[in-house]
């Protein structure tokens, strides 16, 4: 199984040679800043399954936990396609940027207390909600 993810201009790129680790959608502010929606929908991977190739700008910011998050994002449209935190082993992929098909369903809702309460989380899906 290989996922490929890119920007809107096609020279950022992301492959990952084998399935995620996991899948989450998060509700912090950062990530709802960054992807100007309710939530983001990432997708962790180990590090040596992923290959990136183009030019890449970078932001760093502080996470609420202390680590540093990375964001790698396309100069040109600006959009983010991987992602590295210190407090956390891998890279993180926003599935959003994944190529359609059989994207990988979301296992856990990081800080669900921010979570809209108009966004409602089906108990069937079986998300694990974390604060």
């Amino acid at each position: 199984m290989t996922i490929t993810a890119s920007c809107a201009c096609g020279q950022l790129t992301a492959t990952a040679a084998q399935p995620p680790l996991r899948a989450a959608i998060c509700h912090c502010h950062a990530c709802r800043t960054r992807t100007g929606s309710a939530f983001s929908w990432n997708s962790r991977f180990a590090t040596d399954t992923v290959t990136t190739s183009g030019t890449s700008t970078v932001f760093a910011r502080t996470g609420d936990d202390g680590g540093t998050v990375i964001y790698h994002f396309c100069p040109t449209c600006g959009v983010t396609v991987w992602y590295v935190n210190s407090a956390v082993d891998g890279i993180m992929i926003p599935v959003g940027a994944m190529q359609p098909g059989d994207l990988p369903a979301p296992v856990f809702s990081v800080y669900d207390d921010r979570r809209p309460e108009w966004l409602i989380l089906d108990d069937a899906a079986n998300i694990e909600r974390l604060a």
